[in-house]
Order: structure tokens, then sequence, then C-alpha cells
């Protein structure tokens, strides 16, 4: 959900941000093998940054990496770093697993749906040793997983589906200030994970809905009868409530909350704005959208890495085969051509970011 364009963060502030998304990468190799890395994504990394925002950052010097053009780098380390680990492999784990269940893709093979359903129980059962090592009970990740098919089928308003995510990161949210060890911060930081969650279920149903109106798959917006001014409604409320449930947390330092702020306040209104203003476009594209296989999309992967496609202009997912935006179009601005004209980069608030 957080995608934020290489102009809209001082040099800096994206290079802490990469330092955070490498730690990540780097945790889940180092705790649970090359192939955890998988796991690796870009919202994940808000817990390793709320970790060192409440207690000074912790970095170490990495190896070469050909997804950095083969550079070292500065990357996050420690605790904050194990818990997004941990977050994001118990969410990978049952997602996967979700996915044999259903057979979607290629894991409409028996074959493949067994080794993926052997896969998810190792990453949940390594996780859950790594998660209570930290003080985290992942019962209730996995028990908000569980309970969402459930929501699915029976709900009927638009809040009571996007629950389970929002407890889910509320829970990790709040364990951030559990591991700095400031009690002061976990109220306000349960509200703005749960606000969190409730915009990344509600902006992934507006991403995906084109599209499952074209196939008939299941939409939160289409099956509640929620249109996309009352979305619209319910985004903007929770980025509100994200920003004020930010001014009432302690950070280490006013420098160190510099990156979350910019993350969790000015990229996440960033992100809504987009949304909906590319759910508002008429989609041009009637074909049906074609997937990849695991092996196949793993070669696309790197090869949309390696090539810079996923940064500019527009790319087919490697694996669900739907269109997406590069990274450095998370922006309103024509061309992204620089901050002073760009989105709303110095319409600032207080916080002096």
């Amino acid at each position: 959900m957080i995608r934020p364009c290489r102009h809209t963060l001082d040099a800096a502030l994206r290079a802490e941000w990469i330092g955070h998304l490498c730690g990540l990468c780097l945790a889940l190799r180092d705790a649970h093998g090359h192939l955890a890395r998988v796991a690796t994504n870009y919202d994940g990394l808000l817990i390793s940054v709320l970790v060192a925002a409440q207690t000074g950052q912790r970095t170490r010097t990495a190896g070469p990496c050909a997804l950095r053009g083969l550079r070292s780098a500065t990357v996050a380390t420690g605790e904050g770093a194990r818990l997004a680990a941990v977050v994001s492999l118990v969410l990978a784990s049952a997602t996967l697993k979700d996915h044999a269940a259903d057979g979607d893709g290629p894991l409409a093979r028996p074959a493949l749906a067994r080794a993926a359903t052997r896969l998810a129980g190792r990453w949940a059962r390594h996780a859950a040793a790594d998660a209570a090592a930290l003080g985290l009970d992942t019962a209730v990740l996995l028990d908000a997983v569980a309970r969402q098919p459930g929501l699915e089928r029976t709900a009927t308003s638009l809040l009571a589906v996007t629950e389970p995510t929002e407890t889910a990161t509320a829970a990790a949210f709040a364990h951030t200030a559990v591991l700095a060890e400031r009690p002061e911060n976990i109220a306000p930081l349960t509200e703005a994970g749960r606000l969190f969650g409730r915009l990344a279920h509600l902006l992934d149903a507006v991403e995906d809905l084109p599209a499952d109106e074209r196939s008939g798959a299941w939409n939160p917006l289409v099956a509640t009868g929620t249109d996309l001014a009352a979305a619209r409604r319910h985004a903007d409320d929770a980025v509100l409530g994200v920003r004020l449930a930010l001014a009432d947390v302690t950070w280490a330092s006013r420098a160190s909350g510099r990156l979350a702020h910019r993350l969790l306040v000015h990229e996440l209104d960033r992100a809504v704005q987009h949304a909906f203003a590319h759910a508002a476009k008429p989609s041009l594209d009637k074909e049906p959208i074609r997937g990849r296989g695991l092996l196949a999309g793993c070669g696309t992967a790197v090869v949309l890495f390696c090539t810079c496609q996923v940064c500019c202009g527009e790319y087919e997912g490697p694996w669900s085969g739907k269109r997406r935006d590069g990274w450095c179009q998370n922006c309103s601005c024509d061309g992204c051509e620089g901050c002073d004209g760009c989105c709303d980069c110095c319409n600032c608030c207080d916080c002096g970011s």
C-alpha cells in the first residue's frame, strides 16, 4: 500500500526506507532461509520503522545485492527487523495455505498444493518460535486470517469485513511499543494499526474492483453494496485517525520519528488519493487476465526487477498478470519531475517533516 516515490522522500529518508526494506529481507533469510524472502513486502517494513522510531535506529552493513545493483548498504537490524519478519512470514504462510486449500492458479495441481501446504506449515512453526522469543503471540494474527473467509460469506457491513485485518495489524503495531519498552505508546499505536489495517483491506478492494467485476470474483465493496463515495469517506476518516493517533506517540527523538510520520501520514494519504483516482478512470482492458505459474512468475519477477520495469510506467504482476503501477507512479503529479510541483510535498503539517 505504501510505495513512496523517490521524489517524495529526501535522500536521508529514502536511504533509511531502503535500509528497513533490505533489513526485513535479510532478517527473513537469516532466520528462515532464502525462500522466505518472498514474504518481503513494503507495508511489513513499517513494523521495523516503528520500532526504530521509538528506540533509535540499529543498523549494520550488508553486502552487495543484485536488487541494489550489487552495492552494499546500511540496513536495519535487531528486534524491529525480526518482528517485521515474523509478522510478514506468519501472514504469508496463512495466505499460502489458503491458496493451496482453494487450489488457486498453479496450486490446482495436487502435488504443488501439498508442497505449498507443507511450506506454509513450516513457515508458521518457525515464525511462531521467533515470535515467542519476541513476546508476540501469533495466535491473534492466525485467528484473524482464519475468520476472514467466514465473514466474507456472511457480513453485510464493509467494516465487519475489514475487522480481522484491523485486529491483526493493531496487534503488530502495538507490539512495537512493547519491544521498545514504551507502554504509553501501546494505545495510540493499537489505534493507528487498526486503521492502517482497515485501509489496507479497503484500498486493495478499490484497486481490484474493475478486475473483480469483470471476472465475477468476490469483492467487499460489491458484496456489501458500498459505492466508491462511501468507501472514500471510510478511507479519509482512517487516514485522519492514523494521523491523530500518531500525534500521541512518543518517539525516541524528533529525528527518529521522521520516517514513520512521513510514511504513515503523508504517504498513506497519497496512497488513498492514488487508489481512488485510478478507480474513477474507466478501464479499457477487457481481455481476461492470465496468471502465471509459480516458476514462470518467479522468472518474470527477476526480469521486472533487473530491468527496472517495476520502477516506471506500468507492468504486469509476475504471478497474477494484473496491471500494476510502477513505484514511481505512486504520485498525483505529472511525470514526477521534482517536488516543487509534485503532489502535496510542500504542503506539510506542523511536524516540520
